[in-house]
């Protein structure tokens, strides 16, 4: 059944606060957005396994089961072996190319640690904080497309202003269907100018409701 859009601007900013105020994605799922290297690396290893296919709950599961087992960092992934990746992954549910998704998780640890020493503000400072550059340099990593990029970006604008505004493709379906704009753009007029951070937790929050599918409970 289609839903209700909320189409009065008092309703619009009472929603907005109210999703705001929930901090995101990331964040809400115990993932710091934070500008240091392990946060960061963990965020965009989460935005890995949320680009696969399935169950969101079981991505940010094995979110969860990677940091666990010690890989919370660029560095300390890029050392482990391919075997417990593929045993931590195994344990969290995943299922299909597991051999293939390790390999994918140690091939961008280690290009992480190479390239940028095992911190991503140094792609950032190289790109000359250019977000069209960053884009680029965070899709050459290994497993990283538009997809995974528009995942990151999305918590990583919080901390990296100039990329904003960044909306993910579930973020603008829940936008449309609940009325409050069809583009990042909108968003961000929402949010406030300036606002990256209140921007990515308004952005994270539209995709929770989408992939939850709360939009009943949101229009109520």
């Amino acid at each position: 059944m289609p839903t209700t859009a909320i189409s009065s601007i008092e309703e619009k900013k009472r929603l907005v606060r109210r999703l705001a105020g929930d901090r995101g994605f990331a964040e809400w799922y115990g993932f710091r957005v934070l500008n240091n290297p392990s946060q960061l690396f963990q965020v965009l290893y989460l935005s890995v396994l949320l680009a696969r296919r399935g169950d969101f709950r079981k991505a940010v599961d094995t979110a969860l089961a990677l940091r666990d087992a010690g890989w919370d960092s660029a560095a300390r992934m890029a050392r482990s072996l391919h075997e417990d990746r593929v045993r931590v992954l195994r344990a969290a549910g995943q299922r299909g190319d597991v051999d293939g998704l390790a390999d994918t998780l140690g091939d961008l640890a280690r290009i992480t640690v190479n390239r940028y020493r095992g911190d991503l503000r140094r792609l950032r400072t190289g790109a000359h904080q250019d977000p069209a550059r960053e884009r680029r340099m965070l899709t050459a990593l290994p497993g990283v497309d538009d997809e995974v990029a528009d995942l990151f970006l999305r918590e990583a604008q919080a901390v990296w202003r100039e990329v904003a505004p960044v909306a993910d493709r579930r973020a603008l379906v829940a936008a449309r269907r609940l009325g409050l704009g069809r583009s990042a753009e909108d968003l961000a007029g929402l949010a406030g100018s300036g606002e990256s951070e209140r921007l990515a937790w308004l952005v994270g929050a539209l995709a929770r409701v989408d992939l939850e599918k709360r939009y009943a409970e949101l229009t109520a």
